[in-house]
């Protein structure tokens, strides 16, 4: 398969399967022309990146999760590790982002927003009152 097949069946861009390719996680066969010429292990090993990248894996993790994946003596255990803890980094961002949200909601409901140059907002951003 050449990289406009493998794209389309992965649901890759080309410049993504470029990058794999150049970091080190596929490694397609070259014909005699020197084009790429991906197996279908290559294309089974793109669709597994595409599905772990979408559940915010890490290239690293990735990297892990590919090699256990092929180790066929792997012991689930390691993997079951590796995905809780990507489950706590979640659990830490989504925690961030209610901060963030919960932090943001108290800016806006302080302000008028009417027509005056006065903005709580502005002065939260700022650090208002906080340096004082």
């Amino acid at each position: 398969m050449n990289i406009g097949a493998v794209s389309k069946a992965s649901g890759l861009p080309d410049k993504t399967i470029r990058y794999y390719e150049d970091i080190g996680l596929i490694r397609p066969a070259r014909g005699a022309n020197g084009y790429r010429d991906f197996s279908q292990q290559d294309l089974h090993k793109l669709v597994f990146l595409a599905r772990a990248r979408s559940l915010g894996f890490s290239i690293e993790d990735c990297r892990i999760l590919l090699s256990l994946y092929e180790d066929r003596s792997r012991a689930s255990a390691d993997v079951k590790a590796l995905a809780q803890e990507h489950i706590r980094q979640i659990e830490d961002k989504v925690a961030k982002l209610l901060d963030m949200r919960d932090s943001l909601s108290e800016l806006v409901a302080s302000c008028h927003g009417d027509q005056r140059p006065e903005c709580p907002i502005l002065d939260g951003l700022a650090g208002e009152g906080i340096l004082e």
